[in-house]
């Protein structure tokens, strides 16, 4: 049997060799469909030479892949998946009309269906028009099909077969029984919360054709993956990394390894290589992307500021989104990541290892998120290694320190009622996948929310350990009644003061995520509302709000900024500590 992971795959991409261990499975398929494909004409190519004399041979060898996994005698595709990530202006959508025609041109099953599903009208008009030209620039392929220019359907002639093209949406494929699917830019139809369904209709029709194949073709996200594109990319990681055993499943992602992501390799033009494997050199006309292009790119995205590093670095290197790091961001926002020390944090971690706890709640409109958070102080103290800095006031470059001190774990949760996932369809797929991992609650019914977070500060409560819970004071309401309702004492819910003054504990959470003192888990949810916290200067006021009205939550983030004013006021242990232990040392 064969295993179509390639756990050495940062070796071989750092060498430019291929990130397919294993030859064809039917290699006279292979050299077949090669035949085909290699004598096709790319027209939009200077001279309009053929995919064999232009293409480079990681093409050839996905496409070998494709076709060679057919078995002529039980008439039975073995490889029915192959996902590929290649950064942009790598000659992807004219490469997916190739093997898509290829296809078309081998297929045996009469009136079969070919389908390449896009994203909008004008990607799917990416793939269709090199298709077409394909044909028309062949006498023998003009003969054999009819190119439908309204309809982005080519027919043949004799098979009845058709490669139809569409920009994707439940009404253009429902009821398909396609032999082949290529999703074109997999990345945006995560942005797309009912595409899980709408690919399910698609490619349905794969069951009950043995022949049948998917194809998924993206770049890689501009904002953190989310929904069908991030379930698919990580499903893909895991079997090019051996964690899944999927023999069924071909993945090729051109990306960065990840000590070079950490080194910030990437920002080296000599490196821009690694994931754009038809880059072009100068005086060669093999590939599509021309390299004096990419570093101009490079360059004026370095003069223009970070939202246009992040695009650059995301769509032409296939840098993976993390934490929005905008020019105005939260400055917690630079130190979130490298606090992210344990890996997994719960309501039951914070009573088992600390002894006191503070939380907070904010948020709560029915088209908005209801954020908790809290902050437990740890029993037993530890060694904190500080990094060296520059004093704010002085600019004088402090040492590197060591401090022995009882540090704050974090956790967060929302929720969101499912009137949300209706009016912010742009971020419904990624509150759906936060409900996945445990991080986010999608609300069945009214009340749900104030009734969960009654029963969570009640726990907090029956274990001895809370101190207080602060509140927006314009928040309230419905909240109080049912945490009183869980008979909880009132004196412990106290009002924090919001906007500017806010800002010492914002700047408290900032000072203790830089000295290592606050820690928290990681989980996607907290890294995105973070990611999404922007500082806005009013007067002498600084303000943490949402990177954009409506779209980008941050409700559980001030929800600890809230938890963190009342740690803040260093509360006595609600449990029998160690005189010794509870002081701060200072080592060298």
């Amino acid at each position: 049997m064969w295993s179509t992971a390639c756990p050495d795959w940062e070796k071989r991409i750092v060498k430019a060799q291929t990130l397919i261990p294993f030859a064809p499975l039917f290699h006279e398929n292979a050299v077949e469909a090669l035949e085909v494909f290699d004598n096709l004409k790319m027209v939009d190519a200077a001279n309009s030479p053929l995919f064999g004399d232009i293409c480079r041979e990681w093409t050839r060898e996905f496409v070998a892949q494709i076709f060679g996994s057919y078995e002529n005698e039980t008439g039975i595709r073995h490889i029915t998946e192959y996902f590929m990530l290649i950064s942009k202006k790598n000659g992807k959508s004219t490469t997916a009309a190739g093997i898509m025609l290829t296809a078309l041109i081998l297929n045996w099953r009469m009136e079969a269906e070919f389908l390449i599903l896009s994203p909008t009208k004008e990607i799917a008009d990416n793939s269709f028009k090199p298709a077409a030209a394909m044909i028309r620039a062949d006498e023998e392929l003009s003969d054999l099909f009819m190119v439908q220019d309204h309809l982005r359907q080519i027919t043949h002639r004799v098979t009845g077969a058709t490669l139809k093209v569409v920009a994707a949406d439940s009404n253009t494929v429902s009821g398909k029984k396609a032999v082949g699917v290529l999703v074109d830019e997999l990345w945006l139809f995560g942005k797309d919360a009912k595409a899980d369904a709408m690919l399910m209709e698609a490619t349905g029709g794969i069951a009950s054709r043995p022949e049948g194949f998917i194809i998924y073709l993206t770049t890689q996200s501009d904002d953190p993956p989310a929904g069908v594109f991030k379930t698919k990319l990580e499903y893909a990681r895991n079997v090019r990394d051996g964690l899944v055993d999927d023999p069924q499943f071909l993945p090729v992602i051109y990306e960065f390894p990840k000590a070079m992501i950490k080194a910030k390799a990437y920002l080296k033009p000599e490196n821009f290589y690694v994931t754009n494997p038809n880059l072009t050199r100068e005086g060669s006309n093999d590939g599509s992307v021309n390299v004096h292009y990419i570093e101009r790119l490079h360059r004026q995205a370095m003069e223009e500021g970070e939202e246009k590093q992040r695009i650059f670095f995301a769509k032409h290197l296939n840098v993976e989104i993390g934490l929005n790091l905008r020019a105005d961001r939260w400055a917690g926002t630079e130190f979130w990541e490298a606090a992210a020390e344990l890996p997994q944090v719960s309501i039951d971690y914070l009573i088992e290892h600390c002894e006191v706890i503070t939380a907070g709640i904010d948020g709560g409109g029915l088209d908005d998120l209801l954020g908790m958070a809290a902050v437990g102080r740890t029993k037993e103290p530890q060694w904190v290694t500080i990094p060296e800095y520059n004093d704010e006031e002085t600019g004088e470059l402090m040492p590197e320190q060591r401090v022995y001190i009882r540090r704050w774990v974090a956790w967060m949760h929302a929720w969101a009622h499912k009137i949300v996932l209706k009016r912010r369809m742009d971020i419904a797929s990624l509150l759906r996948d936060y409900a996945k991992t445990g991080h986010v609650t999608i609300c069945q019914y009214a009340g749900q929310d104030t009734e969960q977070i009654g029963k969570l500060v009640a726990k907090l409560d029956r274990s001895g350990l809370l101190y207080q819970v602060g509140f927006d004071p314009a928040c309230l309401g419905g909240l109080l009644d049912a945490i009183i309702l869980e008979n909880v004492d009132p004196e412990k819910l106290v009002k924090v003061n919001q906007g500017y003054k806010l800002a010492g504990s914002i700047r408290t959470t900032e000072r203790k995520l830089f000295e290592r003192v606050l820690i928290h888990d990681g989980n996607a949810m907290s890294n995105w509302v973070v990611g999404n916290a922007k500082v806005v200067q009013r007067g002498n006021g600084t303000y943490v709000t949402k990177q954009v009205s409506g779209t980008a939550k941050i409700d559980p983030l001030i929800a600890l900024f809230n938890a963190v004013a009342l740690m803040e006021l260093n509360p006595d242990a609600q449990c029998a500590t160690d005189d010794i232990a509870s002081q701060m040392v200072i080592a060298g």
